[in-house]
């Protein structure tokens, strides 16, 4: 008997990190997580940056426009203040938020609360991204999801972007970015090196 009100009452926390490249399907694995909290009857609370407004100023949207309702933060400390007496707590697009978020998260778990985050593992030129890598290493569970190729098929590796800009944060659609396998990523760099040569 004490050993069902136990298993009632203490909620064990943890953090799972869903990762991959653009277009993989992370913000359409952390709505389904959330909805099914939700059903299982748990208190929710979903947080994106504040400087995501791709699809929608406040709600999660994933690209095949699945929604759920979220709060935009511009600091990961905000979620510590926002989340209180919550059950899970999901957090997309986490590769722009600061590298606290590490120990906002750790912070959660030890509280008891389930975290999920969804986001970009590297970035356009397949460098680690944000806090993300880091999150990883702490997980309980970390789960890799992955696009199509454009080129070949196979599965995707980086997010390749198509526009010439520089900067580390750029948001974007299909039209700026592409995912693309580390075969065909590698001579996409390589064409891009030659034609700047060219010019």
């Amino acid at each position: 008997m004490m050993e069902n009100i136990y298993r009632e009452t203490h909620r064990p926390g943890r953090i799972e990190v869903i990762c991959g490249s653009m277009f993989s399907g992370k913000t359409e694995e952390l709505i389904r997580r959330m909805k099914r909290a939700k059903f299982a009857k748990q208190k929710v609370e979903i947080f994106k940056p504040a400087i995501d407004t791709r699809y929608s100023d406040e709600d999660v949207v994933s690209h095949d426009h699945n929604a759920i309702p979220s709060t935009p933060i511009d600091a990961s400390a905000s979620i510590l203040l926002l989340s209180s007496d919550i059950d899970v707590v999901g957090i997309d697009e986490a590769q722009f938020l600061d590298e606290s978020l590490v120990d906002v998260c750790n912070q959660l778990a030890n509280r008891g609360v389930r975290v999920i985050i969804a986001g970009l593992d590297m970035d356009f030129q397949g460098v680690p991204f944000g806090p993300i890598p880091a999150l990883c290493a702490v997980a309980d569970e970390v789960t890799k999801v992955h696009a199509i190729c454009v080129k070949c098929g196979a599965l995707a590796y980086v997010s390749h972007r198509l526009v010439k800009n520089d900067r580390r944060v750029m948001l974007g659609e299909a039209q700026e970015y592409e995912p693309l396998c580390r075969a065909c990523y590698q001579q996409a760099v390589k064409e891009e090196g030659q034609d700047n040569q060219e010019e």
